[in-house]
């Protein structure tokens, strides 16, 4: 395969995927706000912090609110990671791929891209923002439906996952590390109600409340929360599910192309990273660090793979 072909297929589903995360990460901003009762200017900074996007924020805002942080990440075409704008670079990275797609697929696409564009055309109020927001994820879910349902298991498909799962673990990671961005109060509050409905709220964001209650009944504890988003494989939003599809995405290119690369190894060594550790060994390294690694860790991953799957050529 040329890796023009794949690399527009890997973005064009990092960049479906990153419109989901987003919308997710603002649910999850969102949702902590709203156990504040006093100003929740930092919580909204702690999001557009995780997102990895406070210096370009600062570029053209001077302060940072709730409106001004959610209309950057849904909607300003100057952010290139806005939801609008990775839609719009998902259609484009779609349309020159377009003979290696289905129909379905497609179609799928184009129609997120003309609805979240409509949706998004105008500032979003106050009490349209979790439907845009379920809109946002509905549609990437459409996407990924069609792919699922119409797609050859092929190499195309695999640089489509790669894509998918590269961006979803750096997402997950944002997304537990956002509790560690100034939201609480004060360190008095640990292990309060309010803590724990901030932890909550963070399992809330990756549609996992339910799966998690099946795993661990009773009440919800933020160690066996950050246990479920980071070392179960059958969660699928964890960060080892994450690096175990990428890991068997990269062994079947492997496979197809009868070559391994740095990207293999790199891979198999995020996916043993979350492997051979305990909870207990993670929260006694500090949370925050560990996470902070596998972020800097998949980045460095997704270079790789564009470097050995030349899709600059």
């Amino acid at each position: 395969m040329l890796g023009r072909t794949g690399s527009g297929l890997y973005w064009m589903f990092r960049y479906l995927e990153r419109s989901e995360n987003t919308a997710r990460l603002v649910e999850a901003g969102l949702r902590i706000a709203l156990t504040r009762s006093a100003d929740a200017t930092s919580e909204w900074e702690s999001v557009v912090k995780t997102a990895g996007q406070l210096d370009s924020f600062h570029e053209t805002h001077s302060t940072i609110d709730a409106s001004s942080a959610v209309d950057f990440l849904l909607r300003d075409l100057s952010n290139p990671s806005s939801v609008r704008s990775v839609i719009d670079s998902a259609r484009s990275s779609a349309r020159q791929v377009r003979t290696a797609l289905t129909r379905e697929v497609w179609e799928a696409t184009n129609s997120a891209w003309m609805a979240l564009n409509d949706a998004l055309e105008r500032p979003v109020m106050d009490r349209d923002l979790p439907s845009t927001l379920e809109l946002i994820r509905h549609e990437s879910a459409i996407v990924r439906g069609a792919l699922h349902g119409t797609m050859m298991r092929n190499d195309l498909y695999n640089f489509a996952r790669l894509g998918t799962f590269v961006e979803r673990a750096d997402s997950t990671a944002r997304i537990l590390d956002v509790k560690y961005w100034v939201l609480l109060p004060s360190p008095t509050h640990v292990g309060s109600w309010l803590d724990n409905a901030q932890w909550e709220t963070i399992l809330r964001s990756v549609s996992g409340e339910r799966a998690y209650r099946w795993v661990h009944p009773g009440p919800i504890h933020p160690r066996g929360i950050a246990e479920f988003l980071i070392l179960d494989r059958q969660m699928p939003r964890s960060l080892a599910y994450s690096f175990s599809k990428i890991d068997d995405n990269l062994r079947l290119l492997a496979g197809t192309y009868t070559q391994r690369h740095d990207c293999h190894d790199r891979a198999h060594d995020l996916l043993m990273k979350v492997s051979n550790c305990t909870i207990d060994a993670i929260m006694a390294g500090g949370l925050h660090e560990f996470l902070d690694s596998c972020i800097a860790q998949t980045a460095a991953l997704g270079a790789q793979i564009e470097l050995d799957y030349r899709f600059h050529e």
